[in-house]
């Protein structure tokens, strides 16, 4: 993670009113025949959001202005709670030790990147995962339920599991995680313009943010 990141959560009121989703990069060039090629120009999705659905009250607005002046605009990125893709589970499921293969052990490797994989039949995404929530980190190596701040800790900066000395997975012993996360995002404007007047009529303001893709 690029240097200038704030370890706060945007309001979670207004984050889950807010709308966005995963962007991708892809170049199309067509042949002489008319064939396509396909190029992903980005290794991972790119998330956009407008925060500015998700503000209802005048309270709300102000609050927002506080936290956009704090991080200076575009400076300092910040969490963001994704309303529908904040779990290693689906999102009305509950988080389980055994909900996503993040490595496989090989005896002396301690530090394994918490990740959350998406699809399976044809071409699975990994996703890293830099931001999980503290406190809801779960994990199990061979299937055996481990436990945090024993068998290993957790950087919820990083999303970085290490195990600690003597602890280390043993050579084929599959690594499993389950957790909760946030996107790290920034604002992608440094103007915070709202006409208030527009607003009280009930005009959505645009308040635009990105994901930092490490």
């Amino acid at each position: 993670m690029p240097n200038g990141f704030h370890e706060v959560r945007f309001p979670l009121a207004v984050a889950l009113g807010g709308s966005g989703g995963p962007e991708r990069k892809t170049e199309i060039v067509t042949t002489g025949s008319g064939r396509e090629e396909r190029i992903a120009r980005w290794a991972h999705a790119k998330r956009k959001y407008d925060a500015g659905t998700g503000v209802k009250t005048i309270a709300a607005l102000a609050e927002i202005v506080t936290f956009f002046e704090e991080r200076r605009g575009r400076l300092f990125g910040f969490r963001w709670r994704d309303r529908l893709d904040w779990k290693s589970c689906t999102v009305t499921a509950q988080v389980s030790a055994n909900d996503q293969v993040i490595g496989t052990g090989n005896g002396t490797k301690a530090a394994f990147q918490l990740v959350k994989t998406y699809g399976g039949a044809f071409a699975p995404y990994v996703r890293p995962i830099t931001k999980p929530v503290s406190g809801t980190v779960k994990f199990a190596v061979a299937g055996i339920a481990k436990v945090l701040g024993v068998d290993a800790d957790v950087d919820v900066a990083t999303g970085i599991l290490t195990f600690k000395p003597g602890k280390i997975p043993a050579n084929g012993a599959v690594v499993t995680a389950g957790f909760e996360f946030d996107v790290p995002v920034r604002f992608d404007t440094d103007v915070f313009e709202v006409d208030f007047a527009a607003f009280v009529a009930g005009e959505i303001p645009k308040i635009p943010l990105v994901e930092i893709v490490p």
